[in-house]
């Protein structure tokens, strides 16, 4: 599924509008009006969505032309993952440890529905399910900091090069990692979940980045 066809059918999807939006948003990086033509949506949501996007630094707002993506360095994304790495890493493992670990069963679902829209290159859904995991997970430790603090790391990270990726099947390993992830701390083993946090973050580095880190 191309670019154009997957940002179209998420229009429709039943996830979060103004997510979907504001990664369209920075997916296409054109006008407010051409974004919202290729979703085919009415501009208002299009603008707040890119305004949105201005006030966290993640476009910037060109007069009479649109908006434009700033390019993110190599260090930008280093800094990003770095401290994801040190949030999500020991919050993944104190939910392996707790006593009653039963409401993370729900999320080996949604794991293997992101494993699917990873093989099919479907972007959207892809983009979607892996933000309800992630945040998901840490909202069962009752941090709501934390969970926000996790939010707008990711909401930092640029997409350059995602739907390429997504085209070449590169995000499906990402997804079986989710799987592994939830199986781990389902099992109670802290060290595994550690270990396997730690690897997929570094492999969503690289995809975030545009690549493959083929060392992860």
């Amino acid at each position: 599924m191309g670019p154009a066809s997957s940002l179209r059918a998420s229009a429709t999807a039943p996830w979060d509008r103004k997510a979907r939006v504001r990664y369209s948003a920075l997916l296409l990086a054109e006008s407010v009006i051409n974004v919202a033509s290729e979703l085919g949506v009415s501009i208002t949501p299009v603008r707040e969505a890119v305004m949105d996007l201005a006030n966290l630094g993640m476009v910037e707002i060109i007069r009479n032309r649109g908006f434009r993506v700033p390019v993110l360095t190599d260090h930008d994304l280093e800094e990003i993952f770095r401290l994801r790495t040190m949030l999500e890493v020991p919050a993944m493992t104190e939910l392996a440890g707790l006593a009653d670990r039963a409401p993370v069963a729900a999320f080996r679902q949604l794991a293997e529905q992101l494993t699917d829209a990873a093989r099919a290159g479907d972007l959207m859904p892809f983009l979607d399910l892996d933000r309800q995991f992630h945040l998901g997970l840490l909202e069962l430790l009752g941090n709501r900091r934390l969970v926000a603090m996790v939010g707008q790391l990711r909401d930092q990270a640029r997409m350059e090069g995602l739907q390429k990726l997504a085209d070449q099947g590169e995000l499906t390993r990402s997804g079986e990692e989710h799987v592994a992830i939830v199986d781990a701390i389902i099992a109670g083993d802290e060290e595994l979940t550690a270990e396997l946090v730690r690897k997929h973050l570094t492999h969503s580095r690289g995809i975030w980045a545009g690549r493959t880190e083929r060392g992860a």
